[in-house]
């Protein structure tokens, strides 16, 4: 007997890797289809191929393994606040601009466009979830820049380029340009209002003669933001208070790092935020010390400004959360598949089973819903489309991030120590969930923003009702479940109470409609007998006796 056969490995599931992650998701290319981006499909399929690959998947591992570093100064003392990445991450980065997921809806009026879009983003969620961060940035300024003037005019050529320039340069001199966002103050968080951030208009002969007919419209703006995303973008949209220049109000400002004479602009990064996940990316404090900024919309109106960008933002966090979703499943999934206990692989016995269905069913759901409400954003113009996502956005964002967290510890789970140690991705997946849940407004502040979009428009609840009687009829829970919930609606507007309650009550009664008009039977049967006929419960593996776990699983990740 060789002393060393203990050595042999073997029981060990190979890593999910070299797979293409389009083409081994029906659910995904299904949606594609019918939310009206069939053209986008060959592209998918071949991004799907390259963000499979290893050596891709180990760009996220290096990117989170080497996260970035602040530089103040440079070797002579002079202020720089410049910040330092891994290549890895400049790699993940020119994957997503070169694809062009800030750009695609924006680029042509195509239908779809925003359908196809989410499609790419939540395959590059199933890779790594930093990078994402400034490029939704990106992606969300576009439409208020575009209202913008000489601003967005000088600036969206670079904003909508698939070249990424990481170089620190004034925008004349680089090729492409990211933006990103800083709202939030130490005092005041959610409240916006509180900010104290002040902006005062510049004397405009001083400002022509500095920057030239630039210059028109400049203001001067002193404060800090405790959470400034991206510190390396080209430019950021900020709130700041105008009142003390005559007009009352929060404004939103455009504030370029480098200003049009080009020196920079005094924007004091004081330090990186040392977060629990999305250690890729770079988030900051930092302090305006008389930097320059110009006005983005009516001065005074900088929050409806701001939530024009917060709309498609949470969009994002919504296709986010599904990407990392399926990312999750399908990593516990081929594990399951691959490691026995027992006598019997993992995935071949029944309580592992209901587990694993039970978390595909919520992937598949959450996929469905994601691409369902982008094409509210790609049919915007249609008022009953936009009423619809008006409600689906605060609603979705909610819920599908909410989800996230406990998928992702019970897929890691399922891994056993497997997943939990750094060697994989199922530790880093589970760190990337809450961000999603906090970004761009929190749990509370999703499920407040749907009761007032409820009140403000009473006829957004038609919407809601004429998507759900598209499935009416298809079964009996489903119908009831609907008709309670409309009925609820109508005096749920002023209970703050049980506001969380009623976002996933809608969320759920959406991606049941929608299973159950899309879905294979023993997909839709089993989402509406676990979480329309009974209370979603606090785990996954609570599947009801009958559910067809075999086909679920063959169909969430065919072998």
């Amino acid at each position: 007997m060789n002393p060393y056969d203990t050595h042999d490995i073997f029981n060990q599931a190979h890593a999910f890797e070299n797979i293409n992650l389009y083409g081994c998701d029906p659910a995904l290319q299904e949606a594609l289809a019918r939310e009206g981006a069939a053209w986008a499909a060959d592209a998918l399929h071949t991004l799907g191929e390259q963000l499979g690959r290893a050596e891709v998947l180990d760009l996220a591992r290096q990117a989170n393994a080497n996260k970035p570093v602040l530089h103040n100064f440079d070797r002579s003392g002079r202020r720089v606040d410049e910040v330092e990445f891994h290549p890895s991450w400049h790699q993940l980065m020119a994957l997503m601009i070169g694809a062009g997921v800030h750009a695609t809806p924006w680029e042509a009026a195509r239908p779809g466009a925003q359908v196809a879009r989410a499609a790419q983003y939540m395959l590059f969620g199933q890779v790594e979830n930093g990078a994402q961060c400034p490029v939704t940035m990106t992606y969300a300024s576009v439409p208020a820049l575009r209202l913008a003037g000489a601003i967005g005019a000088k600036w969206l050529p670079k904003i909508l380029s698939r070249r990424y320039d990481p170089r620190s340069l004034p925008i004349e001199q680089k090729n492409g340009a990211l933006i990103g966002m800083g709202m939030t103050e130490k005092q005041g968080g959610t409240d916006v209002r509180a900010n104290t951030t002040r902006a005062t208009a510049l004397d405009p002969l001083d400002a022509r003669a500095r920057f030239g007919e630039e210059g028109v419209d400049a203001w001067r703006i002193v404060g800090h933001k405790w959470f400034f995303s991206a510190p390396q973008s080209d430019a950021h949209l900020i709130l700041a208070q105008t009142d003390d220049a005559g007009s009352a109000g929060l404004t939103c400002f455009f504030v370029p790092r480098y200003l049009p004479d080009g020196s920079r602009n005094a924007i004091r990064v004081q330090r990186l935020k040392d977060k629990l996940g999305n250690r890729s990316n770079a988030s900051s404090e930092v302090e305006f010390c008389d930097a320059v900024g110009w006005p983005v919309g009516k001065v005074g109106r900088g929050i409806p400004t701001i939530l024009e960008m917060g709309g498609h933002t949470r969009l994002d966090c919504v296709i986010g959360s599904a990407g990392i979703m399926r990312a999750a499943l399908t990593h516990a999934l081929h594990h399951a598949r691959g490691r026995a206990a027992f006598g019997r692989k993992l995935a071949e016995q029944p309580l592992m089973q209901n587990v694993l269905a039970d978390l595909a069913l919520e992937s598949e759901a959450a996929t469905a819903f994601a691409l369902r409400l982008a094409r509210c954003f790609d049919n915007a113009a249609d008022p009953a489309e936009a009423l619809l996502g008006r409600i689906l956005t605060p609603a979705g964002k909610y819920w599908l991030c909410k989800r996230g967290p406990a998928f992702g510890a019970e897929a890691m789970e399922v891994m056993g120590g497997n997943g939990y140690v750094e060697d994989g991705p199922l530790a880093r997946l589970y760190r990337e969930f809450p961000v999603n849940s906090i970004w761009e407004g929190s749990g509370n502040v999703m499920c407040l923003d749907l009761l007032r979009a409820f009140g403000k428009t009473p006829a957004a609840r038609d919407a809601l009702a004429a998507e759900l009687a598209l499935a009416g009829g298809a079964n009996p829970a489903f119908d009831a479940c609907a008709a309670r919930l409309l009925a609820d609606l109508d005096g749920a507007q002023g209970d703050e109470y049980g506001a969380r309650r009623l976002a996933e009550r809608i969320v759920i009664a959406v991606q049941a409609a929608l299973l159950l008009r899309h879905a294979p039977l023993f997909v839709s049967e089993a989402f509406i007998a676990s979480r329309v006929a009974v209370d979603v419960g606090g785990a996954f593996g609570r599947l009801p006796a009958g559910v067809d776990c075999a086909a679920i699983l063959a169909r969430a990740l065919p072998v």
